[in-house]
């Protein structure tokens, strides 16, 4: 409980985040009206229907493993970032990522009356490269290549290598768009609010990079 407490007090913007996206998952769950009116639909966004679901799209899970995932990965991730950028910055970055990650997708789909999107992937994926700013040799591995970990700022790059391929491929049902471009949000957002974090990423990487030389 004193963990819980003193994870609340250190992060509370990521606490309410996190929260909030569980609670509003599980209402859509057991609720069509809620899961209706909270999904993103591009084509009815683009002709300014229901504007506001580009933001209550990532409150919204398809499945308890698509709520698992991303909730596990922002858990990781989010709490040590707003302690590390700032509360208010913090919030500022999920709320633009969540808008950001989906405007492409709104664009993309906008003639296409059948597309639907939802989740928090933009947004999470927005906390992970902002985290990777901070702490960019930081060990990150693969969820489906267990033992196998590399540099948080390699991880990232081929991460968004990967969702441009699959974006460019589309042969799943998953959303890489909001992924890539919710990882670029982050990483502008997290410059902009914080710029410092420029020169200490620099300074990390030279670091890293010169003790795998000696």
């Amino acid at each position: 409980m004193n963990e819980i407490v003193g994870m609340w007090n250190a992060a509370p913007v990521a606490s309410v985040i996190f929260v909030l996206t569980l609670a509003t998952s599980w209402w859509a769950f057991s609720s069509d009206n809620a899961y209706a009116n909270l999904i993103l639909h591009p084509y009815g966004v683009y002709r300014g229907y229901k504007r506001y679901t580009v933001i209550t799209s990532g409150l919204i899970h398809a499945d308890l493993m698509h709520l698992f995932f991303n909730m596990l990965s922002y858990f990781f991730f989010a709490f040590q970032l707003e302690m590390d950028m700032g509360h208010w910055q913090f919030g500022v970055l999920y709320l633009l990522s969540l808008i950001l990650s989906d405007i492409p997708t709104v664009y993309k789909h906008k003639n296409d009356d059948w597309y639907y999107c939802l989740g928090a992937s933009g947004a999470v994926s927005a906390v992970i490269f902002g985290a990777i700013l901070y702490d960019p040799l930081a060990p990150l591995g693969f969820a489906l290549i267990p033992g196998i970990q590399i540099p948080a700022v390699i991880y990232g790059g081929l991460y968004l290598f990967y969702c441009n391929y699959a974006s460019k491929r589309a042969a799943d049902n998953i959303n890489h768009d909001a992924h890539m471009f919710g990882a670029l949000s982050g990483l502008l957002l997290t410059i902009i609010l914080n710029p410092h974090v420029v020169h200490e990423f620099i300074n990390k990487v030279s670091v890293g990079v010169q003790s795998w030389f000696h």
